[in-house]
């Protein structure tokens, strides 16, 4: 029997003179090596003993990866040193990325950043509980006499899309061209940076073509919606820019249309695959609350990226302005530096130390959100589904990208 070796045609950037050989590494965070078995377990792999602070891949366009939880954490807590200017990787993709504030440093990123939590601080999410509490419900209680359903198809790509498009005041409709741009930003495809810079590009001006007459039609509206409260906000005491209203408005869209979903599938993968986990929180609602902080440290699904914002020596490497550097959150709450036996969910573990939802200026303004979305889906599910699994040979598939994808996530469960 004969083998045929795989063509590995994906294009290199050539070693730039400031980077050590002994710092190179083949990791492409479009095309995870390991990934069949995992998504955390593929980042996890390159988080060895011994590791650098800092690698450097010569996919993706060339392109610096921390490996270490602190070194995330201070990389995002410090945008005079590495400037969100481009987050997206390849840069020649994330150079094409227009989305506000995302790609703003503080002193100018702050006012639209308050602008923002106007519409998403924590007194604001309290307002739709009730609401979100109820689409779990529609969605969980007719799954509950079939004793089995996709996870991610019915449930984790529905849900948080029908909360958000209800928090925004637009058409459910409109969710499957929205979230193909969604899926097109994060998770871009490509064999040369020139390739995937185009996509990423025309699913940008695909968001801005849709949100440009929804502005136009609410500025100066009264309604309590989110695009309204956005649009007829202020920014050093005058209304926002038509230009950025459109920008931060994609953002929003892009934000509350993907990276939730896989969230939930995540958790759900682990608990089917651990009942004794469910068990200690079925009956425990203030465990249950408490403990979903662990979840999101256990299941990052974010990997952005900062800009070297000049020249200086980190940790003993050597950087370049305009260099890029990927944080995939994932190395961050599994680091064993951070958190103790970091592979165990602990309900309970105290100190809790993540950048899941990033850190410094740019911390996600969704999680209050998030962490709703995800306390009512446990709380509802386990409430009707007290008991559920992985059916038998089930094999998730992940797809990795800015935001990793989950999708093949079959559940069973005892019916009555």
């Amino acid at each position: 029997m004969s083998e045929t070796a795989t063509v590995d045609n994906r294009a290199r950037a050539p070693r730039p003179d400031h980077v050590p050989d002994e710092l190179v590494r083949d990791i492409d965070m479009y095309a995870l090596d390991g990934i069949e078995q995992g998504y955390h377990e593929a980042w996890k792999a390159i988080q060895t003993p011994g590791v650098p602070d800092l690698v450097w891949t010569p996919l993706t366009g060339g392109h610096w990866i921390a490996t270490r939880g602190s070194v995330i954490r201070e990389i995002y807590e410090n945008p005079d040193r590495f400037s969100s200017q481009v987050i997206f990787l390849p840069k020649e993709a994330g150079e094409k990325y227009l989305m506000v504030p995302t790609r703003m440093d503080p002193p100018e990123h702050t006012p639209y950043r308050k602008l923002l939590d106007s519409g998403l601080n924590p007194a604001r999410i309290r307002m739709v509980e009730d609401a979100v509490r109820q689409a779990a419900i529609d969605l969980i209680e007719p799954l509950v006499p079939h004793g089995k359903c996709d996870f991610a198809r019915d449930f984790a790509t529905i849900f948080p899309v029908r909360v958000f498009m209800a928090m925004a005041g637009l058409p459910l409709e409109d969710v499957p061209l929205l979230v193909s741009l969604s899926e097109d930003m994060t998770r871009p495809q490509g064999n040369t940076p020139e390739e995937v810079a185009a996509l990423l590009d025309a699913a940008n001006q695909g968001f801005f073509a849709y949100v440009e007459p929804v502005i136009r039609e609410r500025i100066g509206g009264t309604g309590d919606d989110l695009i309204t409260v956005m649009v007829n906000g202020q920014i050093n005491g005058e209304r926002i820019s038509h230009d950025k209203a459109v920008g931060l408005v994609a953002l929003l869209l892009l934000g509350g249309l993907d990276t939730v979903v896989n969230f939930l599938s995540f958790f759900m993968i682990y608990l089917a695959r651990h009942p004794e986990k469910v068990a200690e929180i079925r009956d425990d609602d203030l465990k249950l609350r408490r403990g979903v902080e662990e979840l999101f440290r256990r299941f990052p699904v974010v990997s952005d990226a900062r800009m070297v914002a000049k020249d200086q020596v980190y940790n003993g490497i050597t950087l370049k302005q305009g260099d890029m550097v990927l944080l995939p959150t994932a190395l961050s709450g599994l680091d064993e530096a951070e958190n103790a036996n970091p592979w165990e969910l602990d309900w309970e573990r105290k100190n809790i130390t993540h950048a899941t939802f990033a850190a410094g200026p740019h911390r996600c303004a969704g999680l209050h959100l998030a962490r709703l979305e995800a306390t009512v889906t446990l709380q509802e599910w386990i409430k009707r589904i007290p008991e559920f699994a992985l059916a038998p040979g089930a094999q998730p598939i992940y797809q990795p990208g800015t935001v990793v994808a989950v999708h093949n996530v079959p559940l069973v469960w005892p019916t009555a």
